[in-house]
């Protein structure tokens, strides 16, 4: 096989000579993900800090004494500049109050029942009149939301405080007091954003990576030419396949360990930019030793199969733009394979469906994520893509060796 060896180095200093094409390769896409979701951590986190600070617009109608004491002590006016309206005056401007809350210039409207206090009071029986409070805000702005969670929270204080006046020890209502206790795997918790997105980009960019260097590698030669005249020379078929096929390989898998370094540091400095927010699934991820090797393995056979298939395809197209045209829908068949991962109920899943390829790497790119890929469920997803790959492969040489295919004919 001293032909691949000459293939091989061949394809790689045409590659690696072309600074263009090493940026666009393996430069610019760790800049672009490490940036984007960056980016994204402190946009977010920045969005998030100017809803809880924003200084809400709050108008209050028929408040008594008592909710106006209760807002003083929730210190409610720190974040929110209330207006207390009379039943008259909040009838004279109800139509412009809705219109400025649908232009979003407030942010909620609280009407009391008339004698609010004094309805409460009198209750002594079931059937007595229970007054209302009814709370107006837009749910389609966040300023409008929080503002609505914030009152919620005042009303519920209003609202206890209301009982101790009427039953005087609110202890007779504690029937039985609950503790919740969380029984969880930390990585599982913290990492669900992660282990929904890693799987799908993994398997997506991993294949856009190899297409952008597959296509070129076979359909383009062969549209210049120039793989014409590789066949007609003293080196073997096979060893043009395996050249062709092994350098693919060695770029994609270059190119597929920067994508998941990239995703991994990117995926770290978003939660990390985030604060707080971190807790609800974007956690900073952390791989072992034996984690990174899996990792790597599965991405390694992903691959390898994405190779073969574009190899493939790339040979039996005439052009550039026909293995174009023939690779796309491969391409929607492995982004709908690393999107289902994202809608797993939470049921354990079969170990036959980790033999799938693409969609059973996502499942244990998944799993890698949260700590709980078992060895059986590593084989099988690696051995599945690996059979698959070889068969491809050997159909990739005869292709080769068809001359109505290789030269048009």
């Amino acid at each position: 096989m001293k032909g691949a060896g000459i293939i091989i180095r061949k394809e790689l200093k045409r590659v690696f000579s072309d600074r263009k094409l090493v940026f666009s390769l393996f430069i610019l896409p760790a800049i672009l993900m490490i940036g984007i979701y960056s980016l994204m951590g402190n946009l977010i986190k920045s969005m998030e800090s100017d809803i809880t600070e924003h200084i809400s617009e709050v108008y209050v109608v028929n408040a008594d004494d008592g909710f106006k004491q209760t807002a003083k002590n929730f210190k409610y006016e720190e974040g929110a500049n209330v207006h207390y309206l009379t039943d008259s005056e909040y009838a004279a401007q109800k139509a412009d109050l809705e219109e400025k809350m649908l232009n979003a210039d407030i942010q909620l409207i609280a009407v009391f029942d008339k004698g609010f206090e004094s309805t409460v009071s009198a209750y002594t029986k079931a059937g007595d009149a229970i007054p209302q409070v009814n709370v107006y805000y837009n749910s389609a702005e966040n300023y409008s939301t929080q503002a609505y969670s914030v009152f919620s929270g005042l009303l519920s204080d209003y609202r206890t405080n209301l009982l101790a006046q009427r039953l005087g020890d609110l202890e007779q209502l504690n029937v039985f007091t609950q503790n919740d206790q969380l029984i969880v795997k930390e990585a599982k918790a913290n990492n669900r954003f992660i282990s929904m997105m890693l799987p799908y980009l993994i398997t997506m960019l991993l294949f856009a990576g190899a297409m952008s260097v597959g296509v070129d590698a076979i359909a383009g030669e062969k549209e210049r030419g120039t793989l014409a005249s590789m066949l007609l020379s003293p080196v073997s078929r096979d060893a043009i396949v395996v050249g062709k096929l092994v350098s693919m390989a060695i770029l994609s898998s270059l190119s597929a360990i920067v994508y998941a370094v990239s995703m991994i540091v990117a995926m770290s400095v978003m939660g990390s930019t985030m604060g707080d927010l971190a807790a609800n699934g974007f956690g900073n991820v952390s791989f072992g030793p034996t984690q990174c090797l899996m990792l790597l393995a599965i991405m390694l056979v992903m691959v390898y199969l994405y190779v073969a298939i574009i190899g493939l395809l790339a040979v039996l197209a005439k052009d550039v733009k026909t293995a174009s045209t023939y690779i796309s829908p491969v391409y929607i068949v492995v982004i709908i394979a690393g999107m289902l991962t994202m809608f797993n109920s939470g049921k354990a899943i079969p170990t036959a469906r980790y033999a799938i390829p693409i969609y059973g790497n996502a499942l244990a790119i998944a799993d890698l994520c949260s700590n709980e890929l078992t060895s059986v469920n590593f084989l099988a997803s690696i051995g599945g893509t690996l059979i698959l790959a070889i068969i491809i492969t050997f159909a990739v040489g005869r292709a080769f060796n068809s001359e109505k295919i290789m030269f048009n004919a």
